[in-house]
């Protein structure tokens, strides 16, 4: 029986320091935020054409792409920055007068594009020269950095030292002391925040474009010692 005791203190022993070592530990959570000027649009465009003809439809909606993406070409577009989204073919119905039947009275054909431009200042023009070929549907636009990672790791800085200042609040609140840093995570996300814009072109001219700024955030947690 008294062999059995000292075992069982002795497994005991290590899950106590464990759960003792586990208790002198504060864990914080940090965020830092950075704003930037974007340096690229990401434009979303198309064109739907409507007809009895279900080819004629498509036909047209084909050609009118087909313009756009020559323009995009002239306008120095790369074909790396254009990328098909959409590509549609569907019935128009027509509900009959006194029934509740509907009827197919022609056909609408919708083709949409991403399109990358990197040569921000020129975005506006680029907006009114699609519209100007064909283009009757923009979805919106959107502004972001190509290469976020110079201020991504400037928010990750941002974000430690927010954690940081944390600990060593409430350390003080506590009255302990701060020791050093057991584990440090950083959360999923952070990747540039774009500036969106809900705008359809009013006619061919250049189109008036406000970038303003675009967001980058990361997130970290951080386990300390606490003394």
């Amino acid at each position: 029986m008294r062999n059995i005791l000292i075992c069982a203190l002795l497994t005991l022993a290590p899950a106590t320091a464990w759960a003792e070592d586990a208790a002198r530990v504060l864990t914080v959570t940090g965020t830092g935020e950075v704003a930037r000027a974007p340096d690229m649009a990401v434009i979303r465009v198309g064109v739907v054409e409507q007809d009895k003809s279900a080819e004629v439809a498509l036909s047209r909606a084909s050609e009118a792409m087909t313009r756009m993406q020559a323009q995009l070409a002239g306008q120095g577009i790369e074909p790396r920055d254009i990328q098909t989204t959409q590509l549609s073919l569907n019935p128009v119905y027509e509900n009959s007068s006194g029934t509740r039947t509907r009827r197919v009275v022609g056909f609408e054909a919708m083709n949409s594009v991403l399109v990358r431009v990197r040569d921000l200042p020129s975005t506006g023009a680029v907006l009114g020269a699609l519209v100007g070929d064909g283009a009757n549907r923009i979805d919106g636009i959107s502004f972001t950095l190509q290469d976020g990672e110079e201020a991504m790791d400037e928010a990750r800085r941002r974000a430690v030292a927010d954690a940081r200042r944390k600990a060593e609040l409430l350390a003080e609140a506590a009255g302990v002391g701060l020791g050093e840093v057991r584990d440090i995570r950083e959360a999923g996300g952070g990747m540039p925040r774009p500036v969106m814009m809900e705008r359809m072109a009013a006619d061919v001219a250049a189109v008036p474009i406000a970038e303003g700024e675009v967001s980058l955030s990361a997130t970290v947690s951080m386990v300390y010692e606490l003394n």
